[in-house]
């Protein structure tokens, strides 16, 4: 063990925001039905939409006494409407899987279908737990509760099992004094926590203060009651009261940070209504109320409400625009369709949410105090270094965010998670090489060669159009097809195109049943591996599916080749030459002796243009060792040296009790891999307990309280696969 020298490799799985940002439920009470003109051609849409959903669709199949239920119709431009519906079993709600979205238009056809796969349910409905005693439950896993809904009873998709739980929302603090918005369910037949999801959606922002402006409050009350009764206050929650003028202008005068959060938040408001055809955040016109004054270093929206804090030297609160907008962008996602989900790609993507919403907002507001532009928090001075905290156009120049989408892992902090979709957008509205001053935007390896934007507000209308597809099974591959079925029906061929090309241009590759956009563009294609990474012993082959598809004008012919092969390293293709649309099997063969080790490979396309993909070839011991069978849980990984990954699967668990954490790594003969069992400590992973031998062989115990845990596997020197068993309490 080696426990002061992690190296990068370790430290680059520090999360560097709350570990509650990368957590949202999907269990949102289902949005209300929003109120659609009247008419037929609502009727015939309805009807169509109701007709997929009853017909088995194969992305919303059913089984036995499941039925699916329509929750809300959204009225979209063109005649569209989107109608969304819940999975339910034996009249309850089921979560975790089984829902979907239907487009349909005015004439009765059905545009498109988004679902959410899961398994046919056979489960009791008899709870043998009480709700009051589930409520107990959830109540006891945070150390102050201010308030709490009432447990539903429903039925949880847990690792693909159904399981009968009450579910309900409680909302405080941890014992660590932290916010916290847990979305808990309780096992309706056992009384333990089968799922803890904290809400609680932070975000750093800057405390700046918008000038004098126009906000829209009651005469004597901070409460805007043309926007479902929106208001502003304290920590207690109630309303500043007062009149107009509101606020002194001081940079930590909290009425005037109440007036620089119901600017923008109304501002955002007004921009989904002038520039989407959307009734506001949440919706059905209105939005949750909003509190300043939070003593933390933080902003966060917590599914009942938006809180500001100040910023790191307490110069100013943290109510910037794109701040506030950036909040509420976390409200819209949770209030679409699919809710928020619980992977760290799902949490990236809310936080990419919010950040776009925040750039929408600034442009749309056009405030001279704050420029629109496409960076996050770029005057809050947080860290002291005068940067801003996200970058949408190059991800990359804040803390090597990802930019592509191919180098997101399960454990990829949701924050630095954002960073595919972020540039996604600015290439979508600005394009590679925007000019008049505006930022050019690199192109993620086997994308076209340029990107044409096609404007903010168009960009906007898409993505948002996209949102109202969403399902709980929400990720980037689903987030393209949703986005170019939207911009097909919305605008047509032009925009649905460069849609297409800036997915291209960060790595989303094609996905089957996407549409097609029509219409003509420069030829081009994109290039893509499945796998982009495999193990090989000596004397073996391995064999990955080289994929292309047409991005622009028609199909072309796309030759393949590849460099950097190591020698004994033989790679062939077949066929050599495919058109585009068509895929290809590479064969990497392995001679005998080869070194063992891992080697990048470049695979090229040349057609039209060039574009390469990279094949990370290790050769080596692929047979995962045991000796760890006396464990509850066990995961499999290959770390090359130097390399750590997250468990389990990359990201962390919660125990709901105090007890004791037991871990048991088993790694490739001749190698030193270190183990580390860490704890959230409310602002980083903290580690509790460490391996303590030096070799390929480690354990751990360690007897801690409720709360987060992860565990750390670290080649310190060698390479292979590793066997993790832990058990929790």
């Amino acid at each position: 063990m080696h426990p002061t020298r992690l190296t990068a490799a370790v430290a680059a799985l520090a999360l560097s925001a709350s570990l509650a940002t990368a957590l949202a439920s999907t269990a949102s009470a289902a949005p209300q039905a929003q109120p659609a003109p009247p008419g037929q051609g609502r009727s015939l849409a309805l009807a169509a939409a109701d007709t997929a959903a009853a017909s088995g669709l194969d992305e919303l199949r059913h089984g036995a006494d499941e039925d699916l239920v329509r929750t809300s119709v959204t009225p979209w431009a063109n005649g569209l409407y989107y109608a969304a519906y819940q999975r339910t079993y034996k009249g309850l709600p089921v979560h975790g899987g089984g829902d979907g979205v239907v487009l349909a238009d005015s004439t009765g056809k059905v545009r498109d279908v988004s679902g959410s796969a899961a398994p046919a349910i056979e489960v009791s409905t008899s709870a043998r737990v009480t709700a009051e005693k589930a409520l107990a439950t959830a109540r006891g896993q945070l150390a102050a509760v201010e308030s709490a809904s009432t447990p539903e009873l429903t039925v949880l998709l847990k690792g693909g099992k159904p399981v009968l739980a009450w579910h309900t929302l409680v909302v405080g603090t941890t014992a660590a004094d932290l916010p916290s918005s847990l979305d808990t369910y309780v096992d309706a037949r056992t009384g333990k926590v089968a799922r803890a999801t904290d809400k609680v959606m932070h975000a750093e922002g800057r405390g700046y203060h918008n000038g004098n402006v126009t906000i829209d409050t009651a005469a004597s009350s901070m409460t805007d009651t043309s926007r479902g009764g929106f208001k502003c206050g304290g920590q207690n929650g109630s309303a500043y009261t007062g009149s107009s003028p509101w606020g002194n202008g001081g940079a930590n005068d909290l009425v005037t940070a109440c007036v620089d959060i119901m600017y923008a938040a109304q501002r955002e408001s007004d921009m989904l209504k002038e520039w989407f055809g959307y009734n506001g955040i949440d919706g059905r016109g209105g939005m949750v109320p909003a509190r300043a004054g939070l003593t933390q270093v933080n902003a966060y929206y917590d599914g009942t409400k938006t809180t500001y804090g100040r910023n790191q030297n307490g110069t100013n609160q943290l109510t910037g625009i794109d701040v506030v907008a950036h909040e509420y962008g976390h409200e819209i996602f949770d209030r679409t369709p699919g809710s928020a989900g619980s992977s760290n790609e799902n949490g990236g993507m809310n936080e990419s949410t919010g950040d776009i919403f925040g750039a929408l907002t600034e442009h749309y507001a056009n405030n001279p105090n704050d420029t629109p532009d496409y960076t996050v928090g770029e005057e809050l001075n947080f860290t002291g270094n005068n940067q801003p905290i996200r970058n949408m156009y190059n991800p990359s120049l804040i803390n090597n965010d990802p930019n592509c989408y191919p180098q997101l892992t399960s454990g990829t902090e949701v924050h630095a998670a954002a960073g595919p979709q972020n540039h996604w957008f600015y290439l979508l509205a600005e394009g590679s090489n925007p000019g008049g001053g505006k930022p050019s935007s690199p192109i993620c390896s086997g994308g076209p060669s340029s990107v044409t934007g096609i404007g903010i507000q168009k960009a906007g209308k898409i993505f948002m159009g996209a949102l109202l597809m969403k399902t709980s099974s929400w990720n980037h591959p689903a987030a393209r097809r949703a986005t170019l079925t939207t911009a097909k029906n919305t605008y047509g061929a032009t925009e649905c195109n460069a849609v297409k090309a800036a997915w291209n241009a960060v790595g989303v590759p094609a996905q089957s049943g996407e549409t097609d956009c029509g219409g003509t563009s420069t030829p081009d294609f994109s290039l893509s591996l499945n796998p982009s990474s495999g193990s090989a012993q000596p004397d073996t082959q391995v064999t990955a599916t080289v994929n292309t598809s047409t991005t622009g004008g028609a199909a072309q012919t796309v030759q393949l080749s590849a460099s950097g092969a190591p020698d004994g390293v033989g790679v062939s293709f077949s066929p050599s030459s495919v058109t585009s649309g068509n895929s290809s099997t590479m064969t990497l063969k392995v001679a005998p002796g080869t070194p063992n080790g891992t080697y990048p490979i470049t695979v090229t396309g040349t057609g039209s243009a060039t574009h390469t993909v990279t094949y990370q070839l290790t050769v080596g011991t692929t047979t995962p060792p045991t000796g760890c069978d006396g464990t509850e849980y066990t995961y499999r990984g290959t770390l090359t040296s130097g390399q750590a990954a997250a468990q389990p699967d990359g990201s962390y668990y919660y125990a709901a009790s105090a007890g004791s954490h037991v871990g048991c790594l088993r790694g490739p003969a001749g190698t030193d891999f270190d183990l580390y069992l860490q704890k959230w400590n409310g602002a980083a992973w903290a580690d509790v307990a460490v391996g303590g031998t030096a070799g390929a062989d480690e354990d751990t115990r360690y007897y801690g309280t409720a709360g987060y845990y992860r565990y750390v596997v670290h080649a310190y020197s060698g390479s292979g696969a590793y066997t993790l068993g832990l058990s929790a309490p």
